[in-house]
Parts: structure tokens; C-alpha cells; sequence
């Protein structure tokens, strides 16, 4: 028997045990009421000063403030808070994360995770491309039927190929390899939900946190907090020669995705690319090999999130919100993906930061360092029937970024941006994009955000944001 698993198991067991307690008594119990007596008047002697001593804090515990963003209407968010005692995880890796979010079961009963109130705490470092064993998985060790990347260019290279759809043996040995790694990689989290990491190290690497009910049963209730998230990233991206007029290698995996659920708070998280950074990829048929789709991804009606204190660095498309122009998801996205962002760090991303459709998005008190990215499309992607109201953000650029390009327009007619500074000037950028633009955007939006806890001054955004956002020592 190995006595070194068993004494880890019970550190762990404890540790959740430790946890659970003080979420617990975070509400104290009242105290009896007693009939007063009287006494004989006393002279008071002054009480010795004494320091406060505070309690712990525990990530794992908190539910959203009240008026904190969207995520806060209603009965606002709280994701496990109410856990049960056998709810409480300590995870540390990907075999023991999915079986937290299965009521403790590996593997799953099903691709239906677990609706119960759990609180999951995330120790060190998750890698999801392992075996059952922890062991490291490759992309050599994810694909198959003959499928190498060598044989996948040279089939579809467009001047033999051409310009259509690609086809054929290979391709279906490319999507059988990319079935292969989903199964490794998608970690799908049900409602009622905390995720957080324990201090300042907790990592989860190449995983896609996917969030996702249904159009009739929508999930709710998560809250995904102090986690660096890095690389998800896709072994096998298609080619598809009509994308465009070039051509582009398209990839699946986002960070984490949110469709049809509604109350989620994603808070003091980093997100970024490092062993799969787009700088380190080849390319083919003078294209980039794109291994990333999005780190935060809100589409499929999803609603109600709140975005706070992260930080999103080293990335090409970073937040879409919105699923697409036309068809179903449209008409189930009118009315949905109200989100708010605020107090998030955006350094060296390339676009969609974020780009929005339909939604009401609220976005104040971020910071955009684009400094030498030369991969650089726009921040704000103004999309149909978009509403976004944007206040007081900072952005710092170097001379190659144009006023005209923070603003990108997606067939949008509207936007309200208030207090924008850019490298310490107070900058109108609305109407540097409209001077530069034949399509204009109105400076309007037909909502106001109410659920707000402080909108601070422009002037103080670099030094709360760099100090605060990203995972926390607790």
C-alpha cells in the first residue's frame, strides 16, 4: 500500500474539512437574550487597546458583492457556497477536478456534470493532457488514423487543392484526432459552482472549462476565481481555404466558454499562452497556424457575468460575446449576454477585447497595453445590435497603434464611451474612429448600468489594476 497517497489524501481531507469550516462560521450564531440586571453604578476603567484580529480569508467561501456587475441581479451569485461537507474538494490534478465536479465520481455517470452545490480547490498545477495516470500526452499521442500535419498540408495545399472545402481521408482523420484530445482536454462544470485556486500558484494548463446547458435548461450559479489558466490550445486546426481571402487555419478551445447559463462571476484569474504562444507557431500557405480560439468566450445566450480583476495577456482573440449574426443563436441571444468587465488587464492581445453582439456590456476601469504587438486589430468590437457602455478605461499604446483602430466596427451602430484616456491624454476615440471611417457608429447606447459598485477616476486606473488584478496570496 502506498502510505505516501494515503497521507496525501488525508492532508487533503483535512484541508477541505479546515476550508468548509469557515465557511461555516462566517455567519455567526446569535446570542441568547438575557434579562438585564441592575447594577451599582461603577466608575469605568479604560479597556486596554487590543489590535483586531482578522480572520482568514477564504476565496472559496465569498459570493459576489452586491450591485457588482451584472452577475449581482437577483439573488446575485454565490456558486458553493452552500456546499455539504462531502461537496468540499481539494484537487490536484485532472482526474481528481473532474471527479469533484461529478459528485466524486471518475469516471463521470455522464457528460452531464453534477448540479450539487461543491466547492473545488484547485492545489498546484493541473495539466489536462495526461492519461488517467498523470502521464503527459503529445499531439502524436492524440491522433489518428494516419493523420500527420506533414500529410494534411501537402493533401490541402490550394495549389493543388484549390479553393474549397477540404474533404476527404485526411480531414476525417483530423477531426477523429481533435475527438481524441476533446476528451482529454474539455472539462465540462455544472451549475452551483465554485472553482478556486488555493494562493497565488494554482495553475490549470491546457483545459477547456466547458460551461454549457441547454437552450431549455440553462445552467446557473458558478463562480471561477484565482486560477492561471494557460494554453489551451488545439493539436489539430482545419484549414479552410474560403475563410477569407487567404485562407485560415481555424482552431476549437477556449479557456472557458459560457452558453445558455446565466449568473458567473470569473474573477482575479490570468489567462495567457506561454509553451503554445502564437510567436512559437509555424506557418503554412502563408498563414498562421492558429492552435487558440478564445480565453473567455460568452455566446449561445448565456447572461448575467460579471468579469473583475483578471488579467488576459499574450493572446490573438480574447472575449467574444455573441455567437453570431443571423440564424437561432441570434434570435437566442436578443435580450441575453449582459455582461460586466471591469478592473481586467489586457496586455499584448490582439482583438476582440471584447466584441460584442446583441448584449448590454458594460465595460469601466480596464486597462489596454498595447505596446509593440504588431498583431494588434482592435479592443472594442461594436457588432450587431451590440449596447456596449464604456467608462473611464486607460489605454497605453505605443505610435504605431491609430486612435481609429481601438474601435472596430462588426455592423454595429452604437456605442458610449465616456472617459477614455490614452498615454495620459484625455482622447475622444469615437470620434477619431468615425473621422477615420466612412460607416459611422452613433454615440449612444439605449441603457444606463445601475449595477455598479464604483466607477473610479481614469487617472488611477494603471495603479489599481496592475496592483490587483490577476490571482491573489490568500
Amino acid at each position: 500500500m502506498n502510505h505516501a497517497l494515503i497521507c496525501r489524501a488525508m492532508f487533503g481531507l483535512a484541508l477541505a474539512a479546515v476550508l468548509l469550516a469557515a465557511c461555516v462560521q462566517a455567519t455567526p450564531a446569535p446570542a441568547p437574550t438575557v434579562a438585564p440586571t441592575t447594577a451599582p453604578p461603577v466608575a469605568p476603567t479604560p479597556a486596554p487597546t487590543v489590535a483586531p484580529t482578522a480572520a482568514k480569508r477564504d476565496l472559496g467561501c465569498e459570493k459576489l458583492a452586491a450591485n457588482d456587475g451584472w452577475a449581482a441581479q437577483g439573488d446575485g451569485t454565490s456558486g458553493g457556497a452552500a456546499a455539504a461537507a462531502d461537496q468540499v474538494y481539494t484537487v490536484r490534478n485532472r482526474k481528481e477536478l473532474i471527479a469533484a465536479l461529478n459528485d466524486g465520481k471518475y469516471p463521470p455517470p455522464s457528460t452531464t456534470p453534477s448540479n450539487a452545490a461543491k466547492i473545488v480547490y484547485v492545489d498546484g498545477t493541473i495539466d489536462a493532457n495526461v492519461d488517467d495516470n498523470n502521464k503527459p500526452l503529445t499531439c502524436q499521442d492524440y491522433a489518428r488514423d494516419g493523420y500527420t500535419i506533414q500529410a494534411y498540408v501537402t493533401a490541402f495545399d490550394p495549389a493543388t487543392w484549390g479553393r474549397k472545402a477540404v474533404t476527404g481521408t485526411l480531414e476525417t482523420a483530423r477531426v477523429n484526432s481533435q475527438r481524441v484530445q476533446d476528451e482529454r482536454v474539455r472539462i465540462r462544470v455544472g451549475s452551483n459552482t465554485t472553482i478556486v485556486g488555493l494562493g497565488q500558484k494554482a495553475t490549470i494548463r491546457g483545459a477547456w472549462f466547458d460551461v454549457r446547458g441547454t437552450a431549455t435548461a440553462a445552467l446557473s450559479n458558478i463562480i471561477i476565481r484565482n486560477i492561471t489558466f494557460q494554453d489551451a490550445s488545439d493539436c489539430f486546426p482545419q484549414w479552410d481555404p474560403t475563410d477569407g481571402a487567404e485562407g485560415n487555419w481555424n482552431s476549437l478551445y477556449d479557456a472557458i466558454s459560457l452558453r445558455y447559463v446565466d449568473h458567473v462571476w470569473v474573477d482575479h484569474n490570468t489567462f495567457e499562452d506561454r509553451d503554445t504562444a502564437d510567436s512559437k507557431a509555424p506557418t503554412y500557405f502563408g498563414r498562421h497556424f492558429e492552435m487558440h480560439d478564445g480565453t473567455l468566450d460568452i455566446t449561445n445566450a448565456a447572461d448575467l457575468v460579471t468579469v473583475s480583476w483578471n488579467r488576459f495577456q499574450n493572446h490573438d482573440k480574447t472575449m467574444l460575446i455573441g455567437s453570431s449574426d443571423t440564424g437561432a443563436t441570434a434570435t437566442g441571444d436578443r435580450g441575453k449576454l449582459r455582461v460586466t468587465l471591469h478592473h481586467n488587464l489586457f496586455d499584448n492581445t490582439g482583438q476582440r477585447t471584447p466584441r460584442v453582439r446583441f448584449g448590454q456590456v458594460h465595460i469601466y476601469n480596464n486597462y489596454y497595453k498595447i505596446v509593440n504587438n504588431p498583431t494588434f486589430g482592435y479592443s472594442w468590437g461594436v457588432g450587431v445590435e451590440s449596447q456596449i457602455y464604456a467608462e473611464n478605461n486607460y489605454f497605453k499604446t505605443d505610435d504605431k497603434v491609430a486612435l481609429a483602430k481601438i474601435i472596430g466596427n462588426y455592423k454595429g451602430t452604437a456605442i458610449h464611451v465616456a472617459g477614455t484616456r490614452v498615454n495620459d491624454k484625455d482622447v475622444d476615440i469615437l470620434a477619431a474612429h468615425n473621422a477615420a471611417n466612412d460607416t459611422k457608429i452613433a454615440a449612444k447606447a439605449d441603457w444606463k448600468p445601475v449595477l455598479v459598485v464604483k466607477v473610479e477616476p481614469v487617472e488611477s486606473v494603471i495603479s489599481t489594476v496592475e496592483s490587483g488584478a490577476g490571482p491573489i496570496n490568500w
